[in-house]
């Protein structure tokens, strides 16, 4: 049992300093270098907090019970402060976990208080196991300095990594950006197409923006493009002309940098010939259908200029693991991840320009 709480401990020390390195560094550069790779380590952090509460009270109990009259009570007296710091580093964590239904602490000064009290007390711990071990056997302290080098070492190696790639959301994307949506003046974060699944996530919204959604759902944003029949004759009779005069359809990138962000970002406005096909109401094309939605406002990261038409640049947003998994249950942990570290979330569908 003890090996087990001991190896539990050295890796989540080991990904504890990974995330507080990169929570440092984000502080002290005020750049956002979070990115799936830390949002899994977040995850594995929750996984690996849970796996240590049942055998840390376990092995706490029955070793306080069969040390209680040791004759050593200066150690027996900092295993209880030992046990007691384990207590508040395993409370802060579950205070700082929301469970739907279960854990949903959402004061502002508590959450505080638990995020220092989880943050510190391992440091505490650490002392205290040192001063209760001096009591005992002769500590191994090549292998605790081991340990402390490989997470210092996997830290530092993990936000360097990470420093080459900050998110950076109020810069207009590069030029390359605009190669498949002239004359559109909507660009590409990367200059790439994005996924069209990536854009259609309103049933995902509305699990946590009930509200929104409902709005959003009777609004022109909704009905903009292909789902909306006059603009469904006046854009086929535009890419009919510019067939006609150009020999392609080019030009009627112009409207749909606003009208038909789902498949414009996705090739399949210039690809696919249903959208040419005049006996082809393209109902069952779901991008033709998706309309204005809240994933594209939301993930759009600059505005280029004043001029107008589409002159912004949008990005493929990053979603938390399992955000579109088809399992319920991986859903379902999707949202707790989401809960339970917001902050990401907001900077990635809530920039500046989306509160002006």
């Amino acid at each position: 049992m003890l090996y087990a709480v001991l190896g539990l401990f050295s890796l989540l020390f080991i990904n504890g300093a990974y995330l507080v390195g990169i929570t440092l560094a984000e502080w002290s550069s005020g750049e956002t270098i979070q990115n799936y790779f830390y949002l899994n380590m977040f995850l594995v952090h929750l996984v690996l907090g849970v796996l240590l509460i049942l055998p840390f009270l376990v092995f706490g109990i029955i070793h306080i019970r069969n040390s209680r009259d040791r004759k050593n009570r200066i150690a027996a007296r900092v295993g209880y402060a030992l046990f007691g710091t384990g207590l508040l580093l395993i409370l802060s964590g579950v205070l700082l976990t929301r469970v739907e239904g279960l854990i949903e602490v959402k004061e502002p000064m508590l959450r505080s208080v638990a995020y220092w009290a989880h943050v510190l007390s391992p440091i505490f711990i650490i002392w205290l196991f040192i001063l209760h071990r001096l009591a005992g056997p002769k500590i191994q302290w090549r292998r605790g300095l081991a340990l402390a080098g490989v997470a210092g070492a996997f830290a530092a190696a993990m936000i360097i990594w990470q420093y080459q790639d900050p998110r950076r959301w109020d810069e207009e994307g590069p030029d390359s950006g605009t190669q498949y949506f002239f004359p559109s003046l909507a660009r590409t974060a990367t200059g790439n197409f994005i996924p069209a699944e990536t854009l259609m996530m309103d049933g995902y919204c509305k699990e946590c923006h009930a509200d929104a959604h409902e709005g959003w759902s009777h609004s022109m944003h909704r009905f903009s493009s292909f789902n909306n029949p006059a603009y469904l004759f006046s854009v086929r009779e535009t890419r009919k002309a510019m067939m006609e005069r150009d020999g392609n359809v080019q030009g009627s990138r112009f409207c749909a940098g606003c009208h038909d962000p789902v498949p414009f970002f996705s090739g399949a406005f210039d690809t696919e010939k249903a959208f040419d096909d005049p006996d082809d109401d393209l109902q069952g094309h779901p991008t033709a259908q998706a309309g204005i939605t809240c994933t594209v406002c939301h993930a759009i990261t600059n505005l280029n200029s004043p001029r107008g038409n589409s002159d912004y640049t949008i990005e493929e947003p990053m979603h938390y693991p399992f955000a579109s998994s088809g399992s319920g249950l991986l859903r379902w942990v999707n949202r707790q991840l989401v809960k339970a570290k917001p902050a990401f979330h907001k900077k990635t569908f809530l920039k500046p320009l989306h509160k002006t």
